[in-house]
């Protein structure tokens, strides 16, 4: 049997802090404190060439029990839909209008942050409701 093996989900983006900045407030994550010998994250940030300036930044659950989230800078824009995206798990547990109100509860605090609402997609015979959103440069998820 194998062992269970840590990963890090990475985004491509344009914007590595920006967009780090972004998921950090969506799921409760955090910075991790700068590299020993300097004191900020910026200073750091300067004390790269050029070219590396702002071209990745990461975040971490505080507690140690979901995946670090990496960011890198890339050159081109996003052209398709995600074949991988994130469910953010707000309505576990939860049904119906209780459901709803959770999930829209949510989906107005992320739209303050820069989000945009794509569509619900209703509850059916197999499936609870959810709302399929896109983070601050048009990567899709989903409120589940």
């Amino acid at each position: 049997m194998s062992s269970i093996r840590q990963f890090q989900v990475t985004f491509d983006c344009k914007e590595p802090e920006r967009v780090a900045r972004f998921w950090c407030e969506v799921l409760g994550y955090v910075v991790p404190p700068p590299p020993e010998g300097v004191a900020t994250w910026e200073e750091f940030d300067r004390s790269q060439p050029p070219e590396e300036q702002g071209s990745w930044f990461g975040c971490s659950d505080p507690s140690g029990v979901g995946p670090r989230l990496y960011f890198q800078r890339v050159p081109e824009e996003k052209v398709a839909k995600n074949r991988l995206h994130l469910d953010v798990r707000v309505g576990t547990g939860l049904v119906g209008q209780e459901r709803l109100a959770a999930l829209e509860a949510e989906c107005a605090r992320l739209v303050a942050l820069g989000a945009v609402r794509v569509r619900l997609l209703p509850a059916d015979e197999e499936n609870e409701s959810c709302i399929v959103m896109q983070d601050i440069e048009g990567n899709e998820f989903c409120l589940d």
